[in-house]
């Protein structure tokens, strides 16, 4: 299994930015996804999750109405739209994969990771 994020850059503070993380699972549409961000020094800490039909999404309070998290399963893609950046939104962004029935914002539930997407904000 392997899942590539990518989107990251630099950014102005209001600006946008939309990530992807493209997963080489062949049964995608059965693992909820997620996104956590990390800043040097301090511990990766969750962002948002889907679960595997994309009914369901869960926000940290900190970017809840700001980002939106969806996925395409025909293209065993995850998004993450991030709107109103502000500079405490700089972090390597990183997606994973639960394949557990219930979807988390615990991250020890997380199976596989990707390899991280550098945000940017400047003020």
């Amino acid at each position: 299994v392997q899942l590539q994020a990518s989107g990251g850059g630099l950014v102005q503070a209001g600006g946008s930015l939309r990530l992807s993380c493209a997963a080489s699972i062949r049964t995608f549409s059965r693992y909820s996804m997620a996104w956590f961000r990390q800043t040097p020094g301090k511990e990766r800490v969750f962002v948002a999750a889907i679960s595997w039909s994309g009914g369901s999404t869960y926000y940290a309070d900190s970017v809840n109405g700001r980002f939106t998290i969806s996925r395409d399963n025909a293209k065993n893609t995850v998004y993450l739209q991030m709107n109103s950046l502000k500079p405490e939104d700089t972090a390597v962004y990183y997606c994973a994969a639960d394949h557990g029935v219930v979807t988390t914002n615990a991250i020890f539930e997380y199976d596989y990771w990707g390899q991280g997407t550098l945000v940017t904000v400047s003020s």
